[in-house]
C-alpha cells in the first residue's frame, strides 16, 4: 500500500482545494475534478445540479457507490446599504465569529471582486467593550463609497462570497487551508479510482465514484443521484471532529484524533453489516480506525444514501479533521491515505453476492 502523496497528486490536491467551489455552484471544482479522474474510469457523467459520477465497469449490473461531497460553506450578498457596505447571509454553515478581518472573493458575472470583511479597532468600541460578532454586525467592505459604486463592480443581492485563503502545510504531517470539508473527500476517492487502474484489477461489480453537490444545506445532491444510481452499496467518505484541541468536550462530541486512523460510525443509517466488512478489512489489512456512534442520523450524504430507493446499505469513513468550518481546516497526511487505502482494500475484498438481509 502506497503510504505518501505523491507530487501530481499533491499538484491535485491543492489545485482542487484552492479553487472555490460553494454551495450551487460547484461546476469550476468539479471540471478540475473530472479532468483530472477521468483517464482512471471507463465512463463519467454529471446530471442538472453539478454532481459528477466517474464509472468504472458501467455494464455491471451490481453498483457500489464510494462518495464525498464537492461543496463548501460560502455567504451570499443579501443587502447593500447606500454607503457602499455589504451585509450578507449563510450559504451553508458559515461561521460569523471567524468572519471580522478575514479576506474574501465575490463572485459576479464580471469577474472576481476582492473585499474583506471589516472590523472596528479594538479600542474605539463601544465603551472599550468588545462587540462580538453577529450576522446582523459583520459586513465587507469592497473599496467603494456608495451602493452605485458597488454596482459598477458587478456585485448584487444574491452574488456569492467565499473566503480567500490557500492550503498550507503544519509541520510536514498536516494540511491546512479551507473547503478540506470536504474536498479533501473528493481527492480522497479521485485516488481510490487511480489505485483501482493502477493495479491492473478487475472489480466484479460497477464502481461509481460519485462526487456531490449540495451536502452543505441538507444532503440535496447525494439525494439527487442516489435516486438515479440506485446503487446496491454505497460508502461515504466526509470529514470528523477531531477533539483533541482546546474547546472540545469529548463527553459530548466523542474522543477522536488526527493521525490515529479514520474514524468509523455507528447508527441507524449505518448498515451494520456493511460496517463489519469495512472492520474486517481494516483489521486483515492492520490499517488503523477510530470508532465513533451517531444519535439518530450521521449529518451526511451517508443518511441520503441509506433512505433511497427502498433502503440502500451504506457506510460511513471519516476524517478527522480539526477547526471545522474555517479557513484552517486541519487534517493529517498519514489519515487521508489510510482513508484511501481502506476504501480501496474494501473494494478489492468485496464480494456482489453478499447478502445484507438481516432476516432471511
Amino acid at each position: 500500500m502506497s503510504d505518501k502523496i505523491t507530487k501530481e497528486e499533491k499538484a491535485f490536491l491543492t489545485k482542487y482545494l484552492n479553487n472555490a467551489s460553494p454551495t450551487g455552484f460547484e461546476a469550476s471544482g468539479q471540471q478540475i475534478w473530472l479532468d483530472y479522474i477521468k483517464p482512471f474510469v471507463d465512463d463519467y457523467f454529471t446530471d442538472n445540479y453539478g454532481t459528477a459520477v466517474a464509472v468504472i465497469n458501467p455494464e455491471s449490473e451490481y453498483k457500489v457507490v464510494i462518495e464525498a461531497h464537492a461543496d463548501e460553506i460560502s455567504w451570499f450578498v443579501s443587502y447593500i446599504k447606500d454607503d457602499g457596505y455589504i451585509y450578507v447571509r449563510r450559504n451553508g454553515g458559515s461561521d460569523h465569529m471567524i468572519a471580522p478581518s478575514m479576506r474574501v472573493n465575490i463572485h459576479t458575472d464580471k469577474g472576481m471582486v476582492p473585499g474583506v470583511f471589516g472590523w472596528p479597532a479594538i479600542h474605539v468600541r463601544k465603551d472599550g467593550k468588545e462587540d462580538t460578532p453577529t450576522l446582523d454586525n459583520i459586513f465587507i467592505d469592497v473599496g467603494a463609497r456608495t451602493k452605485a459604486e458597488v454596482e459598477e463592480l458587478g456585485i448584487h443581492v444574491g452574488c456569492v462570497i467565499t473566503f480567500k485563503d490557500e492550503l498550507t502545510e503544519l509541520n510536514g504531517k498536516f494540511y491546512s487551508g479551507r473547503a478540506l470539508d470536504n474536498r479533501i473527500g473528493g481527492f480522497m476517492i479521485a485516488q481510490v479510482a487511480k489505485k483501482v487502474k493502477e493495479s491492473g484489477k478487475k472489480l466484479p461489480f460497477g464502481l461509481y465514484v460519485v462526487n456531490a453537490v449540495q451536502e452543505e444545506i441538507g444532503l440535496r445532491g447525494a439525494q439527487m443521484i442516489a435516486a438515479k444510481i440506485k446503487p446496491n452499496a454505497a460508502i461515504i467518505t466526509d470529514v470528523c471532529h477531531d477533539t483533541t484541541a482546546p474547546l472540545y468536550n469529548k463527553v459530548t462530541s466523542g474522543d477522536f484524533t488526527a493521525g490515529k486512523g479514520p474514524v468509523l460510525t455507528y447508527g441507524a443509517s449505518v448498515h451494520k453489516k456493511l460496517l463489519d466488512l469495512i472492520i474486517d478489512t481494516a483489521k486483515k489489512k492492520e490499517i488503523p480506525f477510530q470508532r465513533s456512534a451517531a444519535s439518530r442520523v450521521t449529518g451526511t450524504d451517508t443518511d441520503a444514501f441509506a433512505y433511497s430507493n427502498e433502503g440502500v446499505p451504506s457506510a460511513l469513513i471519516s476524517l478527522p479533521l480539526k477547526y471545522m468550518h474555517t479557513t484552517v481546516e486541519t487534517a493529517s497526511k498519514e489519515d487521508i491515505v489510510q482513508v484511501i487505502n481502506l476504501m480501496y482494500e474494501f473494494l478489492l475484498d468485496f464480494d456482489p453476492t453478499f447478502d445484507f438481509r438481516y432476516i432471511k
